[in-house]
């Protein structure tokens, strides 16, 4: 065990515990199918988010900017939303979770890694396979390296959303919330 996670949770692990359990977003996360529309809107709007951005940067057009910043607002909800649904798995500090969050959240990573590992495999073979056709990979490699490092980067998500299993229905919890919501 490592000496963070054997530290008490401080101040800012018990707030964010707190948001992160919050249940107002509970209906748009509810079910698997639910979970997976939200995975499947996530990257979706990540894709279109990319694209606009790259098309920004590299193509230099001043509206792809503010398409972006207009798909800011949905994606930071989903993005919620996701977070959300697995309680914080991925955003609290590994001293907050306990046991079976901390397996699940190694589970998580290995297939988030594996999933990358065969994505940069095929970004490799198709690089390769393109400079073996004489093709000229050069002005694409600055977009596939962004676009590789965007879903590195939420891949963790992206499986922690999919692998999120439907919680059971906890009606000491339901009457607990209605008592406190009667005050």
């Amino acid at each position: 065990m490592r000496a963070d996670e054997q530290r008490p949770p401080t101040e800012y692990d018990r707030w964010m515990h707190r948001l992160m359990n919050r249940r107002e977003a509970a209906p748009f996360h509810a079910t698997a199918a639910r979970r997976r529309t939200m995975v499947t809107v996530h990257v979706a709007l990540t894709a279109v988010a990319v694209a606009l951005w790259l098309c920004s940067a590299v193509g230099d057009e001043r509206w792809a900017t503010f398409s972006v910043l207009g798909l800011l607002l949905p994606w930071c909800f989903v993005t919620g939303v996701i977070n959300s649904s697995t309680r914080g798995l991925l955003d609290l500090r590994v001293r907050a979770l306990d046991e079976r969050q901390r397996a699940e959240r190694s589970r998580v990573a290995a297939t988030a890694q594996r999933v990358m590992l065969w994505l940069l495999l095929a970004v490799t073979v198709a690089a390769g396979a393109a400079t073996v056709n004489s093709v000229d990979v050069e002005g694409f490699l600055f977009p596939v390296l962004f676009t590789v490092f965007v879903i590195h980067w939420l891949m963790p998500l992206w499986v922690a959303g999919l692998a999120v299993e439907d919680e059971p229905a906890d009606e000491a919890f339901d009457e607990f919330a209605g008592a406190v919501d009667a005050r």
